[in-house]
């Protein structure tokens, strides 16, 4: 089971490895949106759009329901909306260790030189 449980991790993080993935699950966070709101909201070609939604579909992590002749992407669970307020929150934890980092460095370069006898 717990090989399993690995696998399913790898390809759930693998669905996820994409700049413009992430940002179109940011999006379905706030609500359900059609491909033109998406592609309007990201900037980009519907055809990039419509390649990373079937992704998301392909790994069970978003749905689709057809109204009319449009198709209203939703987020499969919610919980993704937690992860990925965990990953900013793993972003601000590495920036805050860089800052501290590059703050001490800044100190250590400008602690004027002690002469020795």
């Amino acid at each position: 089971m717990n090989l399993e449980m690995q696998q399913f991790k790898a390809e759930f993080f693998k669905a996820l490895a994409h700049p413009l993935r992430i940002r179109i699950l940011e999006l379905l966070a706030e609500g359900d949106k059609n491909v033109n709101e998406i592609q309007t909201l990201v900037g980009s070609e519907g055809s990039a759009v419509s390649q990373q939604l079937t992704i998301l579909r392909a790994k069970n992590i978003v749905s689709g329901t057809k109204e009319g002749n449009k198709v209203i992407y939703t987020l499969k669970d919610p919980m993704i909306i937690e992860l990925l307020a965990v990953a900013r929150q793993i972003f601000n934890n590495h920036l805050v260790d860089t800052i501290t980092i590059l703050d001490k460095i800044k100190e250590d370069e400008e602690e004027p030189a002690i002469p020795k006898n």
